[in-house]
């Protein structure tokens, strides 16, 4: 699962239409672009994948502890918010090229050592530092090679693509390939075959074009600029908070993208232990809940695609949020209710090792987490794509700068919070609170906000 940040997504361009069969794959047959695109699909894939490979090997090897889930999140969201600004600099001043292959090459070596230092935990949290790091280079290259190698015409088609792209490869991923491949050969293996996709992806790019016409420009030079990057960072920081002061419906777009970004992270905290031991899945239960869960968020992409614009945007989003708490909710007592309405059988010694009780229990997870899965996508793609409708152009680029590093600190706190909160009281008490202050929030918003407005509704 990728975390969300400034990079991710997960939630990248999700205004962006789904490309169809007449305009949109048709960029496919740009075979440069279709080599990038291909190098997206892998990376996109193997980080999903990765992720859960590593939740496995911790709660396996550490009793799943969610302070180790969550310094293991931290690794990957603080890299993003202190070396964001810099990224950017030097990647418009270097062969892009160049940077996608190194990237993608360090990256690769970089979950190869992951495969070496097995069980220990230090080395793995540099590891994962060291990979953030380096992701928070590659996506504004990545990012930068789109309008290179695709004609104008065909911009809005590509971007479409990695935007289906992003967001199919959690299912595929985190959902799908990775759950068979830790079933068939272990977390381990999957990390082996991760680091094969970042090497192959670093050959999809190495006969891209380059993106140098013009000399680079000297190394000093590109030194300097990213030091008043560096500087430049406060003011823009003032900048973006003083419009969203003025502009409050601004303000919470930006609540319901912390929230959903901020989710993925509690989930991915909570979920090992919750699975295991609040509903009695065992060990590899969390594969249980995250498939459906992916497999409900590609649906909620596609149907928010095709229906979306037919009904409020905003609405949307409220009631979104509400559904998604109060399943999360249902899914975190669920265990408890289940117990107790087969309390006569489990004093029969039968309880959760019988067949037919495992299946039940199971079809009520897989529909919770799919419909849930639905509901987040709906909530995070929508809330972008509002967020993208009321910024005008002139402010778009400063505002959009500091809401991606305020999204990636409210990702970043509660995390920090829950897993020391969970090892204290429990993942199903913590995920009870988390549910019910996001069904609260979607409350909040339909009083804090009024009626809609005419513009609103014809959105």
């Amino acid at each position: 699962m990728s975390i969300p940040s400034a990079q991710t997504p997960g939630l990248s361009l999700p205004g962006v239409p789904i490309p169809s069969e007449s305009g949109g794959f048709a960029v496919l047959r740009n075979r440069p672009f279709l080599l990038l695109w291909l190098a997206q699909l892998s990376t996109q894939v193997g980080g999903n994948m990765v992720m859960l490979g590593l939740l496995v090997m911790i709660t396996s090897t550490y009793s799943g502890s969610k302070i180790a889930i969550s310094v293991l999140l931290l690794c990957f969201l603080a890299p993003p918010i202190v070396f964001s600004a810099i990224a950017g600099v030097f990647v418009d001043r270097v062969d892009k090229r160049l940077v996608l292959v190194v990237t993608n090459v360090l990256r690769g070596v970089a979950f190869a050592l992951v495969f070496v230092v097995g069980g220990n935990l230090i080395l793995l949290y540099l590891l994962m530092v060291l990979v953030s790091t380096i992701t928070t280079f590659f996506g504004p290259a990545e990012a930068s090679m789109i309008p290179f190698l695709v004609p104008r015409s065909q911009l809005l088609a590509a971007n479409g693509l990695f935007a289906l792209t992003t967001n199919a490869s959690f299912a595929l991923g985190f959902a799908l390939f990775g759950p068979f491949v830790i079933a068939v050969a272990g977390p381990q293996m999957l990390i082996v075959l991760v680091a094969v996709l970042y090497f192959v992806a670093a050959v999809f790019c190495v006969v891209l074009p380059s993106s140098m016409s013009i000399k680079a420009v000297k190394s000093g030079h590109a030194v300097v600029v990213a030091g008043k990057a560096v500087k430049g960072v406060f003011g823009q920081l003032f900048e973006g908070l003083a419009y969203i002061r003025d502009h409050r419906h601004v303000g919470w777009s930006l609540s319901y993208m912390g929230v959903t970004g901020a989710l993925i992270g509690i989930l991915a905290v909570l979920g090992p232990d919750f699975a295991k031991t609040s509903l009695g899945l065992g060990d590899k239960g969390l594969v249980v809940v995250v498939l459906p869960l992916g497999l409900g968020i590609v649906t909620g992409v596609l149907a928010v695609n095709a229906y979306g614009h037919s009904f409020p945007r905003r609405r949307i989003i409220e009631v979104g949020l509400i559904v998604l708490g109060l399943l999360l909710a249902l899914l975190s007592c669920l265990g408890a209710i289940w117990r107790f309405l087969n309390i006569q059988i489990a004093a029969d010694a039968h309880g959760f090792q019988d067949l037919s009780q495992i299946l039940s229990l199971l079809s009520i997870v897989v529909a919770i987490a799919f419909v849930a899965g639905m509901c987040y996508a709906v909530v995070a793609i929508s809330s972008q794509t509002q967020l993208q409708e009321e910024l005008p152009e002139e402010v778009r680029g400063r505002v959009f700068g500091i809401l991606n590093m305020l999204v990636s600190v409210s990702s970043l706190l509660p995390i920090m919070v829950v897993g020391p909160a969970a090892d204290l009281v429990g993942a199903s008490p913590v995920l009870l609170v988390v549910s019910l202050t996001v069904c609260a929030w979607g409350f909040a918003s339909i009083i804090g906000r009024g009626r809609l407005q005419p513009v609103a509704v014809t959105a």
